[in-house]
């Protein structure tokens, strides 16, 4: 399939021009237009890049009708049910899974670095007590450049991967103080004999005055949602990180821009989003109420945690997250009598079986059933984007650290199709 090209046609002119196709190992290949606008004159439009590969990449692959996802060649199911973050952390870093000594020796290097530097602590209390955990975590992660300055070096392959394995451990650290710090707890160093999901918990959950040990199931839920979360291909905050990066800017503030994005409520916030509406709900009783505000075209109300911009089939990691859901609801004591896991699970019901929403395939996302499971292991709201940024910093970094040993990387510079005024002079205060 060498060398194969389409034909542009214009038909304003007549002219013709040849445009190379280019082919990846999966799914659709891509139409070469870097060169249309030198050769022809013409730019594409393309809202919200909705048909426009901005890179080339061996990451992560989706097939979205499908209801494919897998990370290096590796179907999604088989990594949520059998490996450990950490394990899923190295195979998107290296491009392979880790063989036992060198899992031991990775797992070794990230917990030297899960503390993070003490004077944070002094950034931390500057922000305000009621500050959203997604705030003080993009103001930290920025900051970091100023305290591991030592190998920011991005032309160092070294420096790269240093800097990958601090953001990996310290990405939970962060994340488990801003918690602290918006209840007004002191601060937990990590425990760095516990797995890296156990050790997320402790330093959330544990204080000083009280043991806490991590109950095995939260730890293997949020082991789980780690993996499922840990990339999603060029993804709102992965194209954020990859164009701050493009510019040559350091990985710390690269990560910290993706943390921007991701706090969206269209992004990152969405399972935030579904908790807020179970509260609007609010009783089981108005939920054919609000279901027929969501069919209702006219009506602004949205469900939200339903369908999926890529997968128009069901979310592979919607269907290992619901298992993992009833098996929470099941067995975590009083979960399952909770009135907003019972409004959770009747609009389930409703959404697996109502024809307006299997024509639409408007399906249970991984976003509802994230929600479900973060609060049944006692995480607030406002930290569910926290802990979908812990996860997704590995998928952030390898982006940002496969593009940088691109060589043919250049900085990210969209064009638009101006629609202002016309060029006008410039006229006197008195005048206008």
């Amino acid at each position: 399939m060498a060398n194969e090209t389409v034909t542009l046609t214009n038909n304003a002119d007549g002219e013709c021009y040849e445009l190379a196709l280019r082919h990846g190992s999966l799914g659709p290949s891509a139409i070469d237009i870097s060169s249309l606008y030198h050769d022809v004159g013409l730019l594409t439009f393309d809202p919200g890049f909705m048909a426009t590969a901005s890179c080339t990449s061996a990451i992560t692959y989706i097939d979205g009708d499908r209801g494919l996802l897998l990370y290096r060649g590796y179907p999604i199911e088989q990594l949520a049910a059998k490996a450990s973050f950490l394990e899923v952390a190295y195979l998107l870093l290296y491009g392979d899974l880790p063989n036992e000594t060198a899992l031991a020796d990775f797992e070794r290097v990230i917990t030297t670095h899960t503390m993070m530097n003490e004077n944070l602590k002094n950034f931390l209390n500057g922000f305000h007590y009621d500050a959203h955990p997604m705030a003080i975590l993009c103001g930290v992660v920025g900051s970091l450049s100023a305290f591991y300055h030592d190998s920011i070096d991005i032309n160092d392959p070294r420096h790269r991967e240093i800097s990958a394995h601090r953001l990996i451990a310290k990405l939970p650290t962060i994340a488990a103080a801003a918690y602290k710090h918006s209840v007004g707890e002191p601060i937990m160093y990590p425990d760095n004999s516990l797995r890296y999901a156990a050790n997320f918990l402790y330093m959330m959950f544990a204080t000083p005055c009280i043991a806490y040990k991590p109950h095995l199931l939260a730890e293997k839920a949020l082991n789980l949602l780690l993996i499922l979360h840990a990339d999603h291909e060029q993804n709102a905050s992965t194209s954020t990180v990859r164009l701050a990066g493009s510019s040559g800017a350091n990985p710390f503030a690269c990560i910290a821009a993706g943390i921007a994005s991701l706090w969206g409520p269209a992004h990152g916030g969405a399972n935030e989003a579904v908790l807020d509406m179970l509260m609007e709900i609010g009783d089981v009783v108005n939920v054919p109420k609000f279901v027929d505000k969501a069919k209702d075209k006219d009506d602004p109300f949205r469900l939200m945690g339903f369908g999926h911009r890529v997968y128009k089939n069901y979310d592979p990691r919607a269907r290992i997250t619901r298992e993992m859901c009833h098996q929470l609801l099941d067995e975590i004591p009083d979960t399952r009598d909770s009135p907003l896991f019972e409004l959770a699970l009747r609009l389930e019901e409703i959404a697996l079986s109502d024809e307006y929403f299997i024509e639409r395939r408007l399906y249970p996302n991984v976003d509802f059933y994230s929600g479900i499971i973060y609060s049944a292991l006692g995480i607030p709201c406002t930290m569910f984007t926290a802990m979908f940024a812990v996860a997704r910093t590995v998928g952030w970094i390898t982006h940002w650290m496969e593009m940088m040993s691109d060589p043919n990387n250049r900085i990210g510079r969209p064009r638009q199709i101006y629609q202002g005024p016309v060029a006008r002079d410039y006229l006197p205060i008195s005048k206008r």
